[in-house]
């Protein structure tokens, strides 16, 4: 568990350990912490010391360490952020599980179902430890408030519900273009849009059809695919990283009384509206411009120090990662490999 540290006033804090230098690493963990009181960046570990060293300067980040399990080693590490590729993640988390770390994970969570169970299962076994998956958007005000609207009846019962992330991604060199680390449209873009259809939906989709579009064999650059609930009412996930749908971000559940619709959910920061349409009257809202991220880590941190609520733990990755198992066998293909199948 965290242990107290002098920071300014004595507070409490986190401090992470971090495993590579990703490109996401900045706006999802560095910036956020500058500005948390409760959260330290306090090393990094990268497979070309050059880079680590390099990445550590540019951000200030206190110390380079010579390897990934140096980091999960650390005494002075509390958390390990896990921005590696996705074929990487499960390995990473059992590790850090086993030193006793808290865990802030990249989505998905894990390459396949059978990963994320293993990992709920261990995750299990340490309950004093936090392991949270990165879908920052659901820490946000206005994925609470989309929630809230479907829960609250307010749109009648559920008829139909339905997510799409489609952005264009044509550098196809790419680590998100390859098998062996568990990439493809649907692991990227489409995790994003699974778990919406799961939050909007209030309940766990069966997988109808699919259809995919490849890049590579077994590789996806888009995928579509419609799922029902138990309830009855229907959903569709859209995604793609090339397609001809080459920017849809947004959300809808529609009910027998009304409607929501929410542009851009997954980064309100930028740009966002949720509309709500209630019989003949319409509804707008908009929130906070702070980044997801920024509310994920206060997330983070209020579950390590004082056993806040983690609204992404690893059951829900199970439930996340079936779906998209689910998705890829529909569309004729295999589920991601683990690494080294």
């Amino acid at each position: 568990m965290a242990t107290d540290t002098e920071r300014g006033s004595g507070a409490r804090e986190v401090r992470f350990g971090v495993l590579g230098a990703a490109r996401i690493t900045p706006a999802a963990l560095l910036r956020p912490a500058k500005g948390n009181a409760e959260a330290r960046v306090v090393c990094v570990a990268a497979r070309d010391r050059e880079r680590a060293d390099a990445f550590a300067a540019r951000h200030g980040i206190e110390r380079v360490v010579s390897s990934y399990d140096e980091v999960i080693a650390d005494p002075g590490v509390d958390a390990v952020y896990i921005p590696l590729p996705n074929g990487r993640h499960a390995p990473w988390v059992h590790a850090a599980l086993d030193a006793g770390k808290h865990v802030l994970c990249e989505k998905p969570l894990t390459a396949n179902a059978l990963e994320a169970e293993a990992i709920a299962e261990a995750a299990a076994a340490h309950p004093d430890l936090v392991v949270m998956e990165a879908f920052h958007y659901r820490y946000h005000p206005m994925a609470q408030r989309m929630r809230a609207i479907v829960e609250s009846g307010e749109i009648g019962p559920l008829q139909h519900v339905e997510a799409s992330i489609c952005f264009p991604l044509p550098r196809f060199n790419d680590i998100r273009y390859q098998l062996d680390l568990a990439g493809g449209a649907l692991m990227d873009a489409g995790c994003y849009a699974v778990h919406m259809v799961r939050l909007l939906g209030l309940g766990e989709p069966t997988v109808v059809s699919a259809e995919a579009k490849i890049r590579t064999p077994e590789v996806d650059r888009a995928m579509v695919a419609h799922v029902r609930f138990p309830a009855g009412h229907t959903g569709t996930v859209r995604c793609s990283m090339w397609s001809s749908s080459l920017l849809r971000l947004g959300a809808r559940a529609t009910g027998s009384n009304g409607e929501l619709k929410a542009f851009n959910p997954l980064a309100p920061q930028t740009l966002h509206l949720l509309t709500t349409r209630i019989a003949e009257r319409h509804a707008y809202e908009r929130f906070p411009r702070r980044p997801t991220y920024d509310y994920q880590l206060d997330a983070f941190c209020e579950a390590v120090l004082r056993g806040g609520p983690n609204l992404t733990p690893p059951m829900d990755s199970v439930a996340t990662m079936r779906v998209i198992d689910d998705i890829y066998r529909a569309a004729g293909l295999a589920p991601r490999p683990s690494m080294g199948s």
